[in-house]
């Protein structure tokens, strides 16, 4: 496991996700409004598309949440979990900000 740099932070945008290739992997991160960011995987598990990335970020109750563009299920930003399809899950990465730059852990 190693930390690798993806971006400086302030090219994160608030409430907005991007799509970003670590070690291979299509990872999709997101900036929420307090400044908390979170890394998932970029695939859709229910639609088999890349799309996680350009989903709606936002939350339900108090938790930090990104919809997908595809069919709407709803995914938790902090664990990965479908809160609309039980059962249903996304990786998540550790991620950190480190010198002003996101690094996420693969």
């Amino acid at each position: 496991m190693k930390w690798t740099v993806v971006c400086p932070y302030p090219r994160l945008e608030p409430e907005r996700g991007v799509a970003a290739l670590v070690d291979g992997a299509q990872v999709a991160l997101f900036r929420v409004y307090d400044g908390e960011v979170y890394a998932l995987g970029n695939l859709d598990p229910i639609s088999g598309a890349a799309v996680l990335s350009r989903g709606i970020v936002g939350s339900r109750g108090e938790v930090p949440t990104v919809a997908s563009p595809m069919h709407k299920q709803v995914f938790d930003l902090r664990s990965g979990e479908c809160l609309d399809q039980p059962g249903v899950r996304v990786p998540v990465y550790s991620v950190r900000v480190r010198e002003g730059l996101v690094e996420v852990m693969t």
